[in-house]
C-alpha cells in the first residue's frame, strides 16, 4: 500500500485517489448531491473530509467499501474550510453561512459554533492547537481562542477586498493572508506566554496584480511562499527576501489549489482545466499529470509525511 495519499475533487461531484509516481487513478468516491470545495487528510492516514455544499462527509482512506463513515449536516452554505486537530481528536469548518464549527470525531453532533457575521472563505489551525485563524468575505481576519470560542484580534488588512486565503508558518513565525485583489499580507506573529498573538507587518506582496489570489500556501521549511491564480499561473516567492522565484505554467484555467509535499520539494496544484499536477521545484516544471475529472478541480489534498524523501 502506498505511503503517498493523493487526492483530487470538484465539480464533477467524484473524489479520486492517484498513484503519485505514475499517475494512475486507483480509486474514485462518488460525492453525490454537490461538488467538493475542500479535501483534507487526517495526519495518521486513515480519513478523508470533504467539504461541499453544505455537507461535510468523511470517507476512509484505505477501505473496502467507498461509502461515507461520517456525514456532519449543520452548515446552511459552502463549506469552503475544513481541517483536522493534529491528533485528529477533532475538526473544523468554516462556511459561506457565516459559521466557524468544531466537530469533536468521537461524539454526535456540533461542539462549537462561532458566527463570524460574514461568509467565511477560509480558516486555518494555528499550531499551536488552540486558535483558529478565518478570513472573510468582508476582509476581516480573526484570531480564535478556542478555550472561550471568541475571537482575541483582528486585522483588516485592506477594506473592501474579501480574503480568499490564509496561511501559517508551521513554526507560528508567519501569518499570510491572500485577497481578492491579487495581494498578499504578510505579518510576523510574535507570541507571549499565552496564545496571544501581536502581529507585526512584515509585508505587502503584489503576487497576482488584476487577478485574484485563490490560495496562498506557506512551505514547511517555511523558506517558499506558493501562490495560486485566476491567472492560470503558480508563483513560489522566497519568504526572507519577498521575491518570485519560479512562475510555475502550464495550467490553462484558474487555479484553485495547492499543497507542498512534507520535504517542500514538490508542489501539487488543482485547476479549472479538469487537472491536477505535481511540479518538481527545483526546476520549475511539472513531472506528472493528473487526468481523469470530467469538469474543474477545486482542491486537492496530500499525505507523504511517512516519507523523508518522496520517491515521485
Amino acid at each position: 500500500m502506498s505511503s503517498v495519499v493523493l487526492a483530487t475533487a470538484g465539480y464533477d461531484q467524484t473524489i479520486k485517489f492517484w498513484e503519485a509516481t505514475s499517475g494512475i487513478c486507483y480509486r474514485t468516491l462518488q460525492h453525490t448531491e454537490s461538488h467538493v470545495n475542500k479535501l483534507e487528510i487526517t495526519s495518521d492516514k486513515k480519513l478523508l473530509a470533504a467539504a461541499g455544499n453544505p455537507l461535510i462527509r468523511l470517507f476512509e482512506v484505505h477501505s473496502a467499501t467507498n461509502q461515507p463513515v461520517g456525514q456532519y449536516e449543520t452548515h446552511t452554505g459552502n463549506v469552503t474550510a475544513v481541517g483536522f486537530q493534529k491528533d485528529n481528536k477533532w475538526m473544523f469548518s468554516g462556511s459561506e453561512d457565516g459559521t466557524i464549527k468544531i466537530w469533536d470525531l468521537r461524539a454526535a453532533g456540533c461542539q462549537r459554533n462561532m458566527e463570524c457575521r460574514a461568509a467565511v472563505n477560509t480558516v486555518v489551525l494555528h499550531p499551536n492547537q488552540g486558535e483558529l485563524i478565518s478570513g472573510d468575505q468582508l476582509g476581516m481576519i480573526r484570531v480564535w481562542d478556542l478555550t472561550t470560542g471568541r475571537y482575541t484580534c483582528e486585522l483588516v488588512p485592506e477594506v473592501g477586498a474579501p480574503l480568499r486565503s490564509i496561511a501559517v508558518a508551521m513554526d507560528g513565525s508567519l501569518l499570510v493572508a491572500a485577497n481578492n485583489s491579487g495581494v498578499c499580507y504578510v505579518w510576523r506573529m510574535i507570541r507571549s506566554n499565552t496564545y496571544t498573538a501581536r502581529f507585526e507587518p512584515l509585508h505587502k506582496l503584489a503576487a497576482h496584480p488584476g487577478s485574484y489570489v485563490l490560495k496562498a500556501l506557506i512551505s514547511p521549511d517555511v523558506h517558499h511562499l506558493a501562490t495560486v491564480s485566476s491567472d492560470n499561473t503558480v508563483k513560489l516567492w522566497d519568504l526572507g527576501t519577498f521575491r518570485m522565484d519560479t512562475v510555475l505554467q502550464g495550467h490553462t484555467r484558474w487555479v484553485w489549489d495547492c499543497v507542498f509535499s512534507v520535504d517542500a520539494a514538490y508542489l501539487v496544484t488543482a485547476s479549472s482545466d479538469s487537472t491536477a499536477r505535481l511540479w518538481d521545484l527545483a526546476t520549475g516544471q511539472p513531472i506528472r499529470t493528473y487526468n481523469g475529472h470530467s469538469k474543474a478541480l477545486t482542491c486537492c489534498a496530500l499525505n507523504d509525511s511517512a516519507l523523508n524523501e518522496p520517491d515521485y
